[in-house]
Parts: C-alpha cells; structure tokens; sequence
C-alpha cells in the first residue's frame, strides 16, 4: 500500500491529476484557516474529502468521548445528527482506529442503516478514516459515501488520499476548538460583566442582550458585514461597564441628577474606555470604543470628547440608538417606561441631532424586527439563553 507521502508519485494518475489534487487541497487549506463558523468549516471539510475522492457525499464527525456520542453539524444530504460512539462504521472507525474500505455497506454487519432510513438515502461503497488531536487522541472521522465513477467502488488510492485531507482536518478542527473555546471565554466574560454594570444600576441583565442584538440586527441592516456586526454584538454589552466606579448616591438617585453629580455620572464612559484600551484583544479594544463613545452625539454635543457626525465611531453611533432605544422602553430609578409611540417621536425628533439620521431612518424602517427582540427578553421573565 502507498504512504502518504508518496501518494502523488505512486498514483495510477497521471501528473496533471496529482497537480489537480494538490491544488484542491491548498485551495480548501486557505479557505479552512480563516473560518469561524463551526458548521462552514465542516461543511468545507465535507467538501474537501468530496472532490478528492469524486464521492456523492462526505460527512465529518467529531467525538465527544465524555457524552461517549459521534456528532457532524452538516454533510452532503443530512443536518445534525448525533449518534452512540460505538456506532455503525463511523462508530467502529473512531474505536479503533481503523480505516475502513467497504463496497458494499449492506453486506457489512457494523453498517448502521438508521442514518439512510431516515433520509431515505441508499449508501453503497464508503471510505472511513479516523482523525487525531495533537497528543495522538482519536477525535473524529472522515466518511465518505458511494464512489461516483463507473466502478462505483472506493480505491486504495483514495484511501490514501483521503488520509491526507483527515490529517489536515485532525490539525484544522483542533486548532478551530481551541481558538473558538477562547473567543466563546471572552463573549462569556463581556456579558457577564456587562450584567455586573447593569445589576449596579438596578437595571436587568435582559438590557444587554437586548442592545446587543438589536445593534447586530442595526449593524447588519445598514450594510455592515456579518463578520463586523458580530463583533459589535459581542463588545456592545461593556457600553456601561464603567457604571460600577459610580457611587450609588449618583448611580441609584430616583430624581434629577444636579449638575455637577451629572459630570460624575459621565465620567463612567471614559472609566470604561480605560478599563480596555491597553487590551490587544480585538472584542474588548471594540468594546473600549463603545464605552467612549455610545454617548457621543451627531450634533457634537455629546460626551466625553464631543465628537460630532462622522467622527463618532459607527459602533457608537449603532449602540447609541440601541441603548436609548431600549432605555427609554424600560423602567429605571429616575422614570418609567415610555410607550412606543412616545420613543419614536423622540428618536424622530433627534435624527440628526442626537443620532446619526440614516441610522434612525433604517431603525424605524424596521421596527417590527427590532420589536420582535424586545419581547423576547422581557425584564422578570425567566432568563432565555
């Protein structure tokens, strides 16, 4: 049997066939090296392992050796699908290590042929090959499904190519965990800390998730990319974090504030700005900006710098309109909620004074939507995840 490493030479293919894999393989690389989203890696994984073996269908599963369950979030023909990890050839594959090369699964004992009932698929030949962590640990496997050529039936040599793409999707989806894992601590840690600031003031953890997707949908409707939009959603709940150097003699005051407790007051945007500045991670450097800036106004008469229009960072501007939105909806120490029709004549009112305009045009435009996320956090209700 060839090794990997001399696949291409031995290959019954011809040159041009071995150049063609090749650049699938670096193609698929620098798609899968820049993904952050679970179920497009594996789908470009289950992609990957497709062309190579020209297969109908490609499915990458991962274990989860503490639920002892084989899980894939997507593949060619199916949706999640979850199943007991000494199951079927993917089961069998992941126990022991085996790769397995079978032309007819129907005359193989370990086929599980749950899967093919319930999409009403008919498998026939599959390649089946375990991928490892860094430290040798099985933690998935590669399955391609049914050889689209006249033979019908799988090759040593896509055996042996496909062993090649499961060391690169052992490596990929490991290094993909690890990072996702510290990106997931750091949204856990903003939210919670955020609920921190938010607690202080009296005021529930549903405002923040309220602001938060609100300015996502916000971000999304005026033409930012999804990528950038998530970002905000993420940072947008440390907007008042600073509120926890406040006293609460200021902070918690049910009346007017007088004019020089409103300068303490606003100190907790600059308080917040400092907490992330010197951060190099990118969510809180996003997130030092939002706290600077979400009471910055169009007009320039704002603070803490007294930015105007333009100069006020757009994930200021987006948060502004969110958190008003949601503050003035809302019961607070100092007032009651105000009706929706009062809060959409004020933001009418201060398009392009307070807000940037074209924001409160989208806003408004779209009110139904954003109406929608108030009333699936409403405060006192039990808390949604």
């Amino acid at each position: 049997m060839p090794t990997s490493s001399n696949l291409f030479m031995n290959n019954k293919t011809s040159g041009t066939n071995s150049d063609r894999l090749l650049a699938v393989i670096f193609e698929y690389m620098a798609k899968i090296s820049v993904e952050t989203n679970i179920k497009k890696m594996v789908m470009n994984l289950a992609d990957l392992g497709k062309q190579l073996v020209a297969a109908d269908r490609c499915s990458v599963w991962l274990h989860e050796a503490n639920e002892k369950i084989l899980w894939t979030v997507g593949g060619h023909g199916v949706k999640k699908i979850s199943i007991p990890d000494d199951s079927g050839i993917v089961g069998h594959c992941v126990k022991t290590g085996e790769a397995l090369l079978i032309e007819d699964a129907y005359s193989d004992q370990r086929f599980n042929r749950k899967v093919d009932i319930e999409t009403g698929y008919h498998t026939t030949s599959i390649i089946c090959i375990p991928f490892h962590n860094a430290e040798g640990e099985i933690i998935g496997a590669f399955q391609a499904i049914n050889k689209q050529t006249e033979s019908q039936v799988f090759s040593i040599e896509d055996l042996e190519v496909l062993k090649i793409a499961s060391n690169f999707t052992g490596k990929s989806l490991e290094a993909f965990i690890l990072r996702n894992e510290l990106v997931e601590t750091q949204k856990e840690i903003i939210v919670r800390m955020g609920e921190i600031g938010e607690s202080r003031s009296q005021e529930t953890g549903f405002h923040v998730k309220r602001v938060a997707k609100y300015s996502y949908l916000l971000a999304c409707l005026s033409g930012i990319s999804e990528a950038e939009a998530l970002k905000l959603k993420y940072a947008s709940p440390m907007h008042d974090i600073g509120k926890v150097a406040i006293p609460d003699s200021i902070l918690l005051k049910p009346g007017k504030l007088t004019e020089n407790e409103f300068e303490i007051m606003k100190q907790h945007t600059t308080i917040g700005h400092n907490v992330f500045k010197k951060s190099k991670r990118e969510l809180l450097q996003i997130a030092a900006i939002i706290a600077n800036e979400h009471h910055e106004r169009w007009d320039g008469q704002g603070y803490p710098e007294g930015k105007r229009a333009e100069d006020i960072h757009i994930y200021g501007r987006i948060t502004a309109v969110a958190d008003v939105f949601d503050a003035l909806g809302s019961d607070r120490v100092y007032k009651k909620a105000w009706p929706l029709e009062k809060i959409t004549a004020y933001m009418k009112e201060e398009r392009n004074k307070q807000f940037d305009g074209r924001l409160v045009d989208i806003f408004l435009e779209n009110l139904d939507q954003f109406i929608l996320i108030r009333d699936e956090f409403v405060d006192g209700s039990e808390e949604l995840v």
